[in-house]
């Protein structure tokens, strides 16, 4: 599209997804956020500032990532004043990118969306064992953890502030299963329910009397959902999905 400029009051809501890999899973979110910042004055994107004494880059990331986890599907939403189609943007962003950043896709979002970050709902991740780490029998492994999954509940003890509660995890875990020699697991995200694949590990090292080894898996997020649906019934959509390619 020809670029187009926007009065800042009508600026254009833009969902970035990325990728985070090799080395740079050794960051942590609040450098990636300003790694981003120099990306989008290095890329030229027409960002859309705050106002006041201290602006800033309108910006915000959707369910951080853990530092020692590789992405497939992290989100970034931004506001811009003007852009050029999403495939010059993400060509311009990804020329400014180190090894193991890579934008994916550009998308422009409508103006009654929700930030990323206020809609996630659920993730998916894979979980591959460390060359060394595998269990002896993979085999007998993958059908106790299928065992593990197909129980009624999932307890586990969870530290609180008055003291410990149970904490519940199977209604928290959609999906959860063999992958090759991987484990797909896909969970509740997000700030009300938020389970990390390592915590559903550990519930199962547990429930086999065994402690979880550390550094023995490599975790992978592969997607990012809002849920749609309603109290009936789950509706998970890709965040990438909620917006639109600009041509």
């Amino acid at each position: 599209m020809e670029k187009e400029y926007l009065e800042e009051e009508y600026a254009l809501k833009v969902r970035v997804k990325f990728a985070k890999e090799g080395v740079m899973k050794f960051i942590g979110h609040l450098d990636i956020m300003r790694y981003f910042q120099k990306v989008m004055r290095r890329a030229d994107v027409d960002i859309r500032y705050s106002e006041g004494f201290s602006p800033h880059q309108i910006m915000s990331f959707a369910a951080p990532l853990g530092v020692g986890l590789t992405s497939n599907g992290e989100y970034m939403d931004i506001e811009v004043l003007s852009t050029d189609d999403s495939k010059t943007m993400v060509r311009r962003m990804n020329e400014t990118m180190v090894e193991g950043m890579e934008v994916v896709s550009y998308r422009q979002l409508d103006d009654s969306s929700k930030n990323a970050m206020s809609i996630v709902a659920a993730a998916d991740y894979t979980l591959t064992f460390r060359p060394g780490k595998e269990p002896e029998d993979l085999d007998g492994f993958f059908q106790k953890l299928e065992a593990f999954y197909h129980q009624d509940q999932i307890l586990i003890t969870k530290p609180t502030k008055k003291g410990e509660r149970q904490v519940d995890l199977k209604p928290l875990i959609y999906q959860m299963y063999r992958t090759g020699d991987a484990v797909f697991m896909q969970v509740s995200t997000g700030s009300s329910n938020n389970i990390k694949p390592e915590l559903v590990m550990e519930a199962f090292y547990h429930s086999l009397g065994e402690e979880y080894p550390p550094f023995a898996m490599q975790i992978q997020r592969e997607e990012v959902y809002a849920d749609l649906g309603d109290e009936n019934e789950r509706k998970l959509m890709p965040l990438e999905a909620l917006g639109e390619d600009i041509e």
